[in-house]
């Protein structure tokens, strides 16, 4: 499979913040959901690959290139969309379809306004009166149209109820279906990264915490529920990524997987405690415990 993008110690420094020396890969036919609290530097990520921002060190390859996003044939391969709506707020659908059409050669307005009826887009009401949703679905709508390789999507379900973010997941999932298209999707609403993501990317604090395969990831942490007297032991501490604790016991993310966690217990004859139970941990558990978290 072809690598579409490929990110090498990627750097870009500001007065209270830095993304720090990031490297990660996509190939194609695969989704990377990119996870991450405000602020941790998803945008950023973004806005660097795009060339939005000029980076202090490092490297972007695009479909092979070094030149990335500097070589316009690359810059047609690629689709865009921000959480915020980058369109004029006095335009309506089939102006926004016009304006692309006089800049991608390969435009497809047929599609276009077949997304723009799937999404429940009307054509002829100005942006300005949009909701929050349908915004977003209307820049979706736009980014698909001419065919780009490459999808970058920033927070792209937020605003969506869940029948039109599940509809959304499935023309994702169409999208990637040949492996020879790509998305990178930031988003806050894990439970979408679950469904749909191949490659998860964390982000904290400017910092890339892993890229990993989903399932590499889950075979990587486990999630202990216990109480906290357990926690002491010192082949768990060893283990421990982060600890979150409540009014009836703990809740840690272990850097083995369950099956690991839970042999590593039934040695020591841990097992047996009513307490200690072990869990694949969600996206969201990971997000928020590791490294510390809620400690």
């Amino acid at each position: 499979m072809e690598t579409i993008l490929k990110v090498s110690n990627l750097t870009k420094r500001f007065s209270d913040f830095a993304l720090q020396d990031v490297s990660l890969s996509l190939p194609g036919g695969a989704i990377m959901g990119m996870i991450g609290e405000n602020g941790a530097g998803k945008t950023t990520m973004i806005r660097l690959i795009l060339g939005l921002m000029k980076r202090d060190a490092g490297e972007v390859s695009l479909f092979g290139n070094p030149e990335g996003i500097k070589d316009a044939g690359i810059r047609e391969q690629i689709g865009v969309v921000f959480d915020d709506c980058r369109f004029h707020c006095t335009f309506n659908a089939m102006e926004v379809g016009k304006i692309h059409k006089n800049m991608y050669p390969h435009w497809d307005g047929e599609y276009y306004r077949h997304l723009c009826s799937r999404f429940f887009l009307p054509e002829k009401k100005k942006i300005k009166d949009y909701s929050k949703g349908m915004k977003m679905k209307l820049s979706i709508a736009a980014a698909l149209s001419h065919h780009p390789k490459l999808l970058l999507l920033d927070e792209p379900t937020s605003g969506l109820d869940p029948v039109a973010r599940d509809d959304l997941l499935e023309i994702f999932q169409d999208f990637i279906s040949d492996e020879e298209h790509s998305i990178v999707f930031s988003s806050h609403i894990t439970s979408d990264l679950e469904k749909i993501a191949d490659y998860i990317a964390f982000l904290k604090k400017g910092k890339l915490c892993f890229s990993l395969e989903k399932e590499e990831l889950r075979e990587s942490f486990s999630l202990l529920q216990c109480g906290e007297e357990l926690l002491r032991w010192e082949p768990l501490k060893e283990k421990t990524a982060g600890i979150r604790k409540g009014r009836f016991g703990c809740e840690a993310l272990l850097r083995c997987g369950a099956a690991e966690a839970k042999k590593l217990l039934a040695q020591e004859g841990k097992g047996g405690e009513i307490t200690a139970v072990v869990e694949i941990p969600s996206l969201e558990d990971i997000m928020l415990l590791y490294e510390g978290g809620l400690n």
